[in-house]
């Protein structure tokens, strides 16, 4: 489906989608464009003025599961850069919004969108940003520790670490042919979903308040998009004990935030991103 003419026209691209009899999907990977966003009744409200595609993703070609690894990320981030080139060269929209945690293939995803004057978005860089806007120092709940480490490299690559109190861990990991049945994501949910708890969200509670209390943070990111759904109750339970501090999620960050770019009329600095053979060059490039 094609998008129509209109103020905000955005293409959103997954991170990456496995192949039919996948055990390990999380989300689906087929069908109507709206059930393959994760946790899609939330962001609904953010893309009501959209006029919006959604391309799944390029097949995984790290193996048949969700990303769990740096060399995982560096390959699903390399292969959705021909979907944003793709996306940019048709004319059709004039934002693109990386779905998915990690960010991954975000900087060269820029780099492309800058040659077509189009702003590229995604959810850890756009969660960071507007908790600069909310707070003094965000803490980043996650979900295990190769993911963590992920996070804690696109803090220093995007120049947070005096504004990221700490990255905490509620050891819930992604699936993998490894550990096939190790604390399941998606039963959590459910079950967080149909009782307003579970052991993953409590999990996160307690880790949340550990941010504030411990770390000194006033604003908490949910930083894998299979964890996106805990923000409303997240949110809830923070609310309920007393602490009022935003709970940031990726998804709808990254869709406002190409909002305002496109407000602005704004996409990437050309020297932070310049052309093969710019009109000026700097002789030094200081730190």
């Amino acid at each position: 489906m094609t998008a129509q003419p209109g103020k905000y026209r955005f293409l959103l691209i997954n991170a990456f989608s496995l192949a039919p009899g996948s055990d390990f999907q999380m989300r689906s990977f087929s069908g109507p464009k709206e059930t393959q966003i994760y946790n899609y009744e939330d962001v609904k409200p953010f893309l009501a003025d959209v006029d919006w595609d959604l391309n799944p993703g390029a097949p995984a070609t790290h193996g048949n599961w969700p990303v769990t690894t740096k060399q995982a990320f560096m390959s699903i981030g390399n292969n959705r850069l021909p979907l944003v080139r793709e996306g940019c060269a048709s004319g059709r929209y004039n934002a693109i919004v990386l779905l998915g945690g990690g960010d991954p293939g975000y900087m060269e995803s820029r780099e492309i969108g800058r040659q077509y004057r189009i702003p590229v978005t995604s959810s850890a860089h756009a969660q960071m940003h507007i908790a600069g806007l909310l707070g003094n120092k965000f803490s980043i709940v996650d979900i295990a520790e190769s993911h963590n480490m992920q996070m804690y490299h696109l803090v220093v690559q995007y120049r947070m670490t005096d504004r990221c109190a700490s990255i905490r861990n509620v050891n819930y990991p992604l699936p993998s042919p490894n550990f096939p049945d190790d604390r399941p994501i998606q039963a959590e949910r459910d079950r967080a979903v149909q009782s307003g708890s579970s052991d993953m969200l409590e999990a996160a509670v307690r880790e949340s308040i550990a941010a504030i209390e411990e770390d000194g943070a006033d604003v908490i990111i949910l930083g894998c998009s299979a964890a996106f759904w805990m923000q409303p109750l997240l949110q809830k339970k923070l609310m309920e004990i007393g602490w009022d501090v935003p709970v940031l999620e990726g998804a709808r960050c990254a869709i406002e935030v190409a909002k305002t770019l496109v407000d602005l009329g704004v996409d990437a600095s050309g020297l932070a991103f310049p052309s093969e053979r710019p009109a000026k060059w700097r002789r030094k490039k200081v730190f």
